[in-house]
């Protein structure tokens, strides 16, 4: 094909998609100003079972985080460490960086979470390691949550 017939091949497309869109009556969708559509709230608190805040009172429960401790140990601790990177991030510090519900929707659901949520999907990029789901129960869920708690005071 000759520059004079390619031309005229790019310009009759360039006007045909210009009468297509001429006259629609539709409006480009509005996009979020959330990655994939989330709400504030799932944007803070994720995707997962926990649809509402966790309540956390200002001290922690050492009854609740010694249970969470146990469970870290069997659950948790072949791929996370507190101060250190291992399989997975550090922990340490996780209750100041995330709120309770997404530290719990993680633990709940992390398949669910890496799918739909842009930081769990940027921490995989950074692992290079799926959070195995450790079927815990939510009530193990809050237990690990107050162990976090209490090991960030330290």
């Amino acid at each position: 094909m000759n520059k004079s017939a390619l031309l005229k091949t790019i310009l009759s497309a360039v006007v045909f998609a210009v009468l297509l869109g001429c006259g629609s009556e539709e409006k480009p969708a509005a996009k979020s100003a959330n990655p994939g559509g989330l709400t504030d709230w799932q944007m803070t608190n994720g995707v997962g079972p926990l649809t509402s805040d966790v309540q956390t009172g200002p001290g922690v429960e050492d009854e609740l985080a010694a249970k969470g401790s146990e469970l870290f140990e069997t659950k948790c601790s072949a791929c996370h460490k507190l101060d250190e990177r291992y399989v997975g991030p550090p922990l340490r510090d996780v209750t100041e960086r995330r709120a309770p519900a997404y530290i719990m929707n993680m633990i709940l659901d992390p398949e669910g979470m890496v799918k739909k949520h842009p930081e769990a999907r940027k921490l995989l990029s950074q692992y290079m390691t799926f959070m195995t789901n450790q079927n815990v129960s939510e009530e193990q869920a809050r237990a690990l949550l107050e162990y976090l708690r209490k090991e960030n005071i330290k």
